[in-house]
């Protein structure tokens, strides 16, 4: 017999990750497979598999490569889970808890009694989701009010749910508690956000239709509506898809995709064929795999009419169905025993055909219209910013012309001064005594003025009016 080796392998198998060959000591241990409450809800199929060679026990430790849960606390999960996996009491523990023990949060409760070096690590790791979630709480409100604005941390840090913010410092059973609740109520909400996101989709794909149609003259509005409902015609006219998980749609891919004789075909080997990592389970993506035929018979990447939004929809409702029909004690997996028992159905036989995504209503006239409003609100309220946001524009251009003009008005100033400075600078030279120099009663160059004439008053030369000026005979 085999068991598991970590909590990784535990978590991610229970995920309906796990393409890792695991090996179970005994039946109760698949009760562990809820820890983090299935995180494998979150699927985007096909994805290539992981694959890891079977190893007898017994096994130190696996490495594991998971897809990303979804969730904004994914890498603090999955680094928990790692220091976590790293200590043995606490993997012993995990192995004999049962299913509400994990659910519930008492599980929890263990980590007392792990390692002070791993309650080290832990509280490392709860230190840094804190400075990250605090730095993103920053991000935002400096996006939508500016950087100045005041930041009251301790009361944001409270919408997030996967860990106790009142201590930030430390990593407690709460912590491992919140982690374990907060992830089970995301996740298992998660399919349902896709479904409504899907609508969402559809409704906005109609209004940019129906918008799009409004530009246009009678003529080309009846012309595109005529080529419209050609594409809808087209898309409809596709082969008859088998029921997901009926025995027709299970004999075409052992007979499509496995090559073998129709007439041959059994249950338990082909459960054997498609378990591609042999763990006894079929998980979400090997049966999400199975649908790729019937996929193939309504969806054309290549054809206009066909959309891959609502191809990946139309694999998730598969999927849903098929694991609602057989996975009878909800762990989302299938086991050999689950596979055989439905096979043993009177609706694996005569299943009826499936309803594709175009023969449903995806959305009423009632949600359409409540969407459209939503829509016009919306944009009626980035109208108003985007004209607040256009007058605040135009204000600060006056306030820049403003400040332009003012500049200009200093340069000249300045340079004005720097002309008077220039002329002040430029006066007749002065002599040795601080006097003026004079040659022959008028002004000369320094070091060749001649003394007046004996008893000559040199303040009645300097204050007697010149004399006027005489027509001179020439001479």
């Amino acid at each position: 017999m085999y068991f598991v080796t970590n909590i990784s392998v535990v978590v991610w198998r229970a995920a309906g990750f796990g393409d890792l060959k695991m090996h179970w000591k005994s039946g109760t241990v698949s009760h562990c497979w809820l820890l983090f409450c299935l995180l494998g809800t979150v699927k985007t199929v096909p994805i290539d598999k992981i694959k890891v060679n079977q190893v007898e026990e017994p096994v130190e430790r696996a490495t594991l490569e998971s897809p990303d849960t979804g969730l904004y606390y994914d890498r603090y999960l999955r680094e928990v889970i790692d220091v976590l996996e790293t200590d043995q009491h606490f993997r012993d523990n995990l192995q004999s808890a049962n299913i509400e023990d994990i659910k519930s949060g008492k599980l929890a409760k263990e980590l007392n009694l792990v390692s002070h070096l791993v309650r080290t690590k832990l509280d490392e790791l709860k230190r840094q989701e804190v400075s990250r979630l605090r730095m993103l709480i920053k991000a935002k409100i400096d996006a939508q009010q500016g950087k100045d604005a005041g930041i009251d941390h301790h009361a944001l840090l409270k919408q997030f749910e996967h860990l106790n913010h009142q201590n930030p410092h430390s990593f407690e059973p709460e912590d491992l508690e919140l982690l374990i609740k907060t992830a089970t109520s995301d996740l298992e909400n998660y399919d349902q956000e896709r479904h409504e996101e899907f609508k969402q989709y559809e409704m906005l794909k109609e209004h940019e239709r129906k918008e799009y149609l409004k530009t246009l003259d009678e003529e080309r509005r009846k012309q595109e509506e005529a080529r419209f409902d050609e594409l809808k015609k087209k898309h409809q006219d596709h082969p008859k898809v088998n029921h997901p998980g009926s025995k027709d749609q299970l004999k075409e891919v052992w007979e499509e995709t496995d090559g073998l004789d129709p007439e041959d075909f059994d249950p338990k080997t082909f459960f054997k064929l498609h378990d591609s990592n042999g763990d006894g389970f079929l998980d979400e993506q090997e049966m999400e795999a199975l649908f790729t035929k019937e996929l193939e018979k309504i969806y054309d990447p290549n054809n206009e009419e066909d959309d891959m939004v609502e191809m990946e929809e139309e694999r998730l409702r598969m999927r849903e169905h098929v694991m609602k029909e057989i996975d009878s004690n909800k762990d989302r997996l299938i086991s050999l025993d689950e596979f055989l028992r439905a096979t043993e159905k009177k609706e694996f036989v005569n299943a009826e055909n499936w309803e594709t995504l175009d023969e449903q209503e995806v959305y009423s006239e009632d949600e359409l219209q409540q969407f459209e409003e939503r829509l016009t609100q919306q944009e009626h309220v980035l109208k108003v910013k985007s004209d607040d946001l256009l007058k605040q524009r135009e204000e600060l251009q006056q306030q820049h012309d403003q400040l332009q003009a003012q500049k200009f008005e200093f340069q000249q100033a300045v340079q004005q001064l720097e002309q008077q400075k220039q002329i002040q600078h430029v006066q007749p030279p002065a002599g040795s005594n601080g006097e003026l120099q004079f040659h022959h009663g008028q002004p000369g160059p320094p070091g060749k003025a001649e003394a007046p004439p004996p008893g000559h008053d040199l303040t009645q030369t300097l204050h007697q009016p010149a004399a006027p000026e005489q027509d001179q005979p020439h001479q």
